[in-house]
């Protein structure tokens, strides 16, 4: 088992399962389609929402990373 950002992560090679992992991750993130965006156009985000987002991507990054990884163990 492989750790990153103090989550462990199981050596998963099912797509569904890494497809379910990374939407739940991304839809964390701010929406830019959001009609408030769209009506009032991008706000600025402040220095912790950038590094939330930062941290979200970076965690996906590393679930992707994993299941390649898996993948070519495999």
């Amino acid at each position: 088992m492989s750790t990153a950002h103090g989550r462990s992560y199981a050596m998963n090679i099912d797509p569904d399962q890494i497809r379910a992992e990374i939407d739940a991750l991304l839809a964390q993130l701010p929406d830019p389609g959001d009609k408030l965006n769209l009506e009032n156009g991008p706000r600025e985000l402040k220095l912790a929402e950038l590094e939330e987002i930062a941290r979200r991507l970076s965690e996906a990054h590393d679930v992707l990373l994993q299941a390649l990884e898996s993948a070519e163990r495999g």
